[in-house]
């Protein structure tokens, strides 16, 4: 699996999963804006269309790119980019130690264990857990979420996701 992550520098090193994915040779790092991959999958919270299983053909060929950046800062790296599929992901919430039970304030290890089990690649997501004390509670915290949206194409996963947003709304 090829996985990519463009980081921008803005975070503390000793927290950053990131530069700790490049360490464990889980991922490589980019950090030239013009070296990013633009056929990857990009994750951005910013797109419209949603990552799932129509994205296989493209994860497998091209791989996953994450933007590791500051979410203060996150729109203005975002548009440096040239990627052409940008894909957002659906309701998850953070498990990691600095925005843990946040909505949606994923880090870049919880996006990419996310996009890679959405995709249907499980057990690839799991074997990325190894070496994060913290990154099995992601799995535990979504695992109900991950499995609705698991294998699902983005209209279908945007409509369960809806769902999920408008009963929890409701209580």
């Amino acid at each position: 699996m090829k996985l990519f992550i463009y980081h921008e520098k803005q975070c503390d090193p000793k927290r950053c999963t990131a530069l700790k994915m490049g360490k464990l040779n889980y991922a490589s790092i980019i950090t030239n804006v013009k070296k990013v991959p633009r056929n990857a999958i990009l994750l951005n919270p910013y797109s419209e269309k949603t990552v799932s299983i129509e994205d296989r053909d493209i994860i497998e060929k091209y791989g996953i790119l994450g933007l590791d950046c500051s979410w203060k800062q996150a729109e203005v790296v975002f548009k440096k980019t040239n990627a052409k599929n940008q894909r957002v992901l659906p309701f998850l919430i953070a498990a990691n130690p600095v925005n843990y039970g946040k909505p949606c304030k994923l880090t870049t290890l919880e996006a990419i264990v996310a996009t890679l089990y959405i995709a249907n690649y499980k057990n690839e997501a799991l074997s990325l857990l190894d070496g994060f004390k913290w990154a099995n509670t992601f799995i535990e915290v979504n695992k109900e979420l991950l499995e609705k949206y698991c294998g699902k194409t983005s209209e279908e996963i945007i409509r369960i996701q809806n769902e999920i947003l408008n009963t929890t709304r409701n209580r």
